[in-house]
């Protein structure tokens, strides 16, 4: 498979889109920060000198989705339809984010799906990081894409 952000003499490029048909496009991400029980606690029950976390995580993806064409140089510019950032405890130590992103365009919007939850992610972690130093962030993956060229795809 020929990468696409390479011509043919290896030099990268903007994807040439024009061509393409405009199609609803929608991809989900997710993130994964990894703390000790207390911080947690401290985040859910709204206890945090400096604010509620989560809202602000939420607001931070959002914004992330909306400039990733600014923050990875070969993304498009894209008019988002939609982007909603969910937030859920899924262990004593873990949360969870999962981004929904949608769009009309001729092209894809995955990586505004994974830059959103990476984003929140980090705004969690430096929200946090005075009380738990030790966080971690990992499992930034995409879970599913619908819609475009190449068809819908889904995580194992």
């Amino acid at each position: 498979m020929d990468l696409t952000h390479l011509d043919e003499k290896g030099q990268a490029r903007m994807v040439d889109v024009s061509e393409k048909d405009v199609t609803k496009r929608e991809a989900i991400a997710q993130a994964i920060v990894t703390m000790l029980p207390n911080t947690l606690t401290m985040i859910t029950e709204g206890k945090h000198k400096k604010g509620d976390v989560l809202a602000t995580a939420r607001i931070a993806g959002i914004q992330a989705a909306k400039k990733t064409w600014e923050l990875i140089p070969m993304c498009h510019p894209l008019m988002i339809a939609g982007a909603k950032v969910d937030i859920q405890a899924i262990s004593a130590t873990e949360l969870r984010i999962e981004v929904r992103c949608k769009v009309a365009d001729r092209t894809g919007i995955e990586m505004e799906a994974l830059t959103a939850a990476s984003i929140a992610a980090l705004t969690i972690y430096d929200m946090c990081k005075a009380v738990d130093k030790g966080m971690t962030i990992g499992e930034i993956k995409l879970l599913k894409k619908t819609g475009g060229k190449s068809g819908d795809w889904n995580a194992e």
